[in-house]
C-alpha cells in the first residue's frame, strides 16, 4: 500500500486519501499506528489472516487500492 494513493474508510465512513501511513497518521489527527488485520471465514482463503489497513489512536481505516480494468 506504500507509495500508491490509496482511499482509507473509517468506522464512522469518513474517507481520507494518503499515500503514506505518516500522511494518513497526520490526516486523522496523529496517534499511534497499528495494522489492522482479518481472518477470512468463508471462501478459498477461509482460516487465513490478510493486513486489511490501520488503526490510527481511537480509528481504524480499511484500505482500498484503485484497480485498473482494461476493457
Amino acid at each position: 500500500m506504500r507509495g500508491k494513493r490509496t482511499l482509507y474508510i473509517d468506522q464512522y465512513n469518513r474517507h481520507i486519501y494518503a499515500r503514506t501511513v505518516a500522511e494518513l497518521r497526520k490526516k486523522a489527527g496523529g496517534g499511534r499506528v497499528s495494522k489492522m488485520y482479518t481472518e477470512k471465514v468463508k471462501g478459498p482463503h477461509a482460516g487465513k489472516v490478510f493486513h486489511t489497513g490501520y488503526v490510527v489512536g481511537k480509528r481504524w481505516f480499511a484500505a482500498f487500492a484503485p484497480v485498473e480494468i482494461e476493457q
